[in-house]
């Protein structure tokens, strides 16, 4: 009895993993090719605002300046915004620099989080379409150009543009994030064609002014913002030609603060709009939802129930010994990776199972996190020693 009951835990759980990982993705690009939805674009040259939000970013807002000086659009259609959430550093002072070339700023007082300084900056736009922006990210000069085609259909309120993560290190966790993201892009590809993106990525992604709405602080803004557009009737999509680099985490721990704070406002995102996952009031939307965020976040309980119950029948079939040293040699190589790292040496043959299992402890922690009520609004730029232009925004307030 026991071994039956073992059996069928083992084998749900590895039909959950093979959905999650191989299954979603057919399915939702099956969708997409049966059940296309096409975006009307035309030509479109509306007034825009690129709002950049920023908190002690010195080493980096004079790049990002110029790289957004530089973008081909009408210069009398383009408003540039810096948010600063109450910087301390030469933040300001460096954005002020750039008035004589039209760059505004706006300061926020107190340190309230990146969501709210967002909130606040928008209703200082001028912008009929709002371009959202980090202080690292570089665009390429026709970002606009590619982009605004698609709000010409009315029923877009968000297109996304393609992050392409830059690693000169060859580190094994920017290789690990490098193909992660890769994989991510295919199903964003694929959901903007059968439904509509469930997510954004945060530092390029544009939305109509008119149909933004005022975010609680701990919202991860760039996920729920395709959420708050879907209940409104208007879809997120995908613009793949509109492209910008951003450099990758190259540090572990790095790496794992990122997304454990991104996972735990997920997580809370999830929980305070749980209708959105009812199929029979999200359509599809909800089916995506459910598949990328819901039980993806929910693969280390299965890895776990594949691990223990594999364990207790490894002594009676031959088949459950391989499939458990299988199972201990991968977790093997995630370690060697970690090690290594922390060596400083760098093979790429680790790089796959390093990150596979940062990124599902990651999870643990995140959903530890949401459960103990841990909200996160603030951020601190975190850079690699001796690099300028790397910065990863860590949240570490409680609120």
């Amino acid at each position: 009895m026991v071994n039956l009951i073992a059996q069928i835990v083992f084998w749900l759980s590895v039909a959950a993993l093979f959905y999650v990982y191989v299954g979603y993705p057919i399915l939702v690009y099956l969708v997409s090719l049966a059940f296309p939805k096409k975006i009307d674009r035309a030509a479109f040259q509306p007034q825009v605002t690129i709002l950049i939000t920023a908190y002690n970013e010195e080493n980096a807002i004079r790049q990002k300046l110029e790289n957004t000086l530089g973008i081909d659009y009408p210069k009398e259609k383009l408003e540039i915004l810096v948010a600063s959430d109450g910087s301390t550093d030469q933040t300001d002072a460096i954005v002020k620099e750039f008035a004589s070339k039209g760059v505004r700023l706006f300061r926020q007082e107190g340190r309230v989080g990146k969501t709210i300084t967002q909130n606040n900056a928008v209703e200082q736009t001028t912008g009929e379409i709002i371009l959202f922006s980090d202080a690292t990210t570089d665009y390429k000069p026709d970002v606009l150009r590619e982009i605004l085609p698609n709000f010409a259909d009315e029923k877009i309120g968000c297109v996304a543009g393609k992050l392409v993560y830059v690693d000169s290190s060859a580190s094994n966790v920017g290789k690990g994030a490098q193909k992660y993201w890769n994989y991510e892009t295919f199903l964003k590809e694929s959901e903007s064609r059968a439904c509509s993106l469930i997510g954004a990525s945060g530092c390029l992604y544009a939305v109509r002014k008119s149909a933004y709405r005022p975010m609680y602080a701990e919202a991860c803004s760039d996920f729920l913002i395709c959420t708050v557009l879907y209940e409104q009737g208007l879809r997120s999509v995908y613009e793949p030609r509109a492209v910008c680099t951003e450099d990758t985490n190259r540090q572990t721990d790095k790496e794992m603060r990122m997304r454990v704070r991104v996972i735990s406002q997920t997580f809370t995102d999830l929980w305070r709009n749980r209708k959105m996952l009812n199929p029979f009031r999200s359509g599809f939307y909800a089916v995506e939802l459910i598949s990328h965020k819901v039980l993806r976040y929910a693969i280390p309980l299965f890895l776990l129930l594949i691990f223990i119950s594999n364990a207790v029948l490894m002594p009676h079939v031959p088949f459950f010994e391989l499939a458990f040293l299988a199972q201990a040699g991968f977790y093997l190589l995630a370690f060697i990776g970690w090690a290594f790292e922390k060596m400083g040496a760098r093979i790429g043959v680790f790089a796959i199972p390093h990150y596979f299992v940062l990124a599902n402890l990651a999870s643990v922690f995140g959903f530890y996190k949401f459960l103990r009520g841990e909200r996160y609004a603030n951020w601190e730029p975190i850079r690699e020693k001796n690099e300028e232009h790397e910065a990863v925004s860590t949240f570490n307030q409680t609120v």
